[in-house]
């Protein structure tokens, strides 16, 4: 039996600015996407009679929303063919957390079916697909550090990569996006990318000058739980703590593998918890 398997990542925005709002609703912003490829869904198409959605970890409320199905549903309008497929999804991120699992599943999904029944859609195609089902869905296409603007779809991808461990702590609490937004006032403040990207280890701490969360604020005030795991994180030795996305998840970046380790343990009897550390 034929049969794919696809790992759909995770990711963290390094600052995320609201510059104003669109007429279209949307708003425009800035944030660096970065993925964080040890923490990813998977993805399993099988070939079967009829199509059908599997759920583990997570229960599915109604399938027919599910962003896999309507991304299944983009390809075959497109294609103009009837895609009979067994999707199995193991959810390993956490849901509502600001961690992207529900793009990257979407994502995973376009990428996969195109392989899986040798569709040859071109790129560009998947991207307007990807971008339909969501602002951050085209990052997960490429899943590699970008600078995003616009609704962040408009990207430019760096070569930046965080060489120290990355502390992920999720307190379970889901976040409003639309209500998040809503009490964002934007501001003409800009990432300085080329900044950011072009920082060698030792001057990595220079992240807290360069960038903020706009989000931060409101969901503070809001969740003061929040606020203190991002405290808790510094005190316990990050030289770079922030929430990413409209949370809840906050991240810590450590100078040593040792403090990262030592952090977590204050963490993982409550939270979920995720250390990211890739040594090359």
């Amino acid at each position: 039996m034929k049969r794919l398997i696809v790992k759909a990542p995770a990711k963290i925005n390094l600052g995320l600015n609201i510059i104003s709002k669109r007429e279209d609703g949307f708003h425009n912003l800035e944030t660096i996407f970065y993925p964080v490829e040890g923490l990813f869904d998977v993805l399993t198409f099988e070939e079967a009679p009829r199509y059908s959605l599997i759920t583990k970890n997570l229960e599915i409320p109604d399938v027919k929303e599910n962003l896999v199905t309507k991304a299944k549903e983009m390809i075959e309008e497109f294609t103009g063919k009837e895609l009979n497929v067994k999707i199995t999804l193991k959810k390993n991120i956490p849901v509502g957390g600001g961690l992207g699992g529900g793009s990257s599943d979407a994502a995973k999904t376009l990428l996969g079916l195109n392989e899986f029944f040798e569709l040859n859609i071109p790129k560009r195609e998947l991207y307007k697909m990807a971008l339909e089902l969501g602002s951050d869905v085209p990052f997960f296409l490429l899943s590699r550090p970008a600078f995003a603007e616009s609704r962040g779809e408009i990207m430019l991808t760096l070569n930046f990569k965080i060489n120290f461990p990355v502390l992920l702590v999720n307190p379970g609490i889901h976040i409003s996006t639309k209500e998040a937004f809503g009490y964002i006032e934007p501001k003409e403040e800009h990432i300085d990318y080329l900044k950011v990207s072009s920082l060698s280890d030792m001057e990595m701490a220079k992240l807290n000058s360069l960038l903020k969360n706009d989000f931060e604020d409101f969901v503070f005030s809001k969740y003061p739980e929040i606020k203190q795991i991002k405290d808790k994180l510094t005190e316990s030795g990050a030289f770079f703590a922030m929430m990413t996305g409209t949370g809840s998840t906050v991240y810590g970046i450590f100078e040593s593998l040792a403090e990262a380790e030592t952090a977590r343990k204050k963490f993982k009897d409550k939270y979920f918890t995720f250390l990211e550390f890739e040594t090359e």
